[in-house]
């Protein structure tokens, strides 16, 4: 119990100064440990992402800072949230296409490989593409929907995705874009969450599930230090080495989950049910 602990607190430090939350870190590393199916990793990731983004965010609203762009990030948020419903639903409805549930494990990560490769390649030549200044409220309820449905089908909160998107349409500066995605990914996660909550929650040990929400907190109070030492261009240089490395253990956590499932498939129970201790 204590990795997940670990996990959660070094996963929220990186998310909290790269602005991804810490999910797109803990739901593939706890994929590779095989700490638990995809349903209860994705929940327990999520839990842990939205207990370390009210966190941040509230922090950053306590204090007064002006990174967060509230006009233009609330409609993103509420977007999001509404997207991470969506998303949600899309997970369950795939997971209850399989007659082997570890496959939604393998085409969640086969899908995070792609997306985050996708955004590495953007990252390394934003330099050199012309972005554009969205500020319609419509237009960005309609992009946080987007960002919303496919962070939580793949579980990860938010993720590079945010990050990308705020680059290309909003023309944010990095730590900026990272104080903003963080206040769309809480907005996503606690409507995610709470929609888990109303179709069912999978089964889960409530003590592991505490030790990783206090991880996300604490590893959040510590990103929140660091980032206040670092530049744009120090944030770029490990958001681009988190990236690889999520590709890596992405595309292994894809061959992992599916080749089991198609040697063996059957159905698994994702029973509604809580285990303490």
């Amino acid at each position: 119990m204590i990795i997940a602990f670990l996990i959660s607190f070094t996963a929220c430090i990186v998310g909290a100064i790269c602005g991804m939350g810490g999910g797109v870190i803990i739901k593939p590393v706890l994929d590779f440990i095989q700490f638990g199916t995809a349903s209860q990793i994705s929940f327990m990731s999520g839990c842990t992402v939205l207990a370390m983004t009210t966190y941040s965010v509230g922090k950053s609203l306590k204090s007064g800072e002006k990174t967060v762009d509230v006009k233009t990030a609330t409609p993103l948020a509420v977007g999001a949230a509404i997207g991470g419903v969506i998303g949600k639903t899309l997970f369950n409805t795939l997971r209850d296409m399989f007659a082997n549930r570890q496959m939604v494990g393998a085409v969640q990560a086969a899908a995070l490989a792609v997306i985050t490769l996708a955004t590495l390649i953007y990252t390394i030549n934003k330099e050199k593409i012309t972005t554009r200044k969205v500020t319609g409220p419509v237009a960005c309820c309609v992009i946080g929907l987007a960002l919303g449905v496919v962070s939580s089908f793949l579980g990860i909160g938010g993720g590079p995705i945010n990050l990308v998107v705020l680059y290309y349409f909003f023309s944010m500066q990095t730590k900026t874009a990272a104080a903003n995605s963080l206040y769309i990914i809480l907005f996503s996660q606690l409507a995610s969450v709470l929609s888990t909550f109303v179709t069912g929650v999978p089964e889960i040990n409530l003590f592991s599930l505490l030790l990783m929400m206090t991880g996300g907190v604490c590893g959040g109070i510590t990103g929140r230090k660091l980032t206040k030492k670092m530049d744009n261009k120090a944030v770029d240089k490990l958001f681009i080495m988190l990236m690889v490395f999520i590709i890596l253990i992405s595309c292994y956590n894809a061959w992992n989950y599916a080749t089991p499932a198609m040697i063996l498939p059957q159905r698994t129970n994702d029973s509604v049910f809580v285990v303490i201790g």
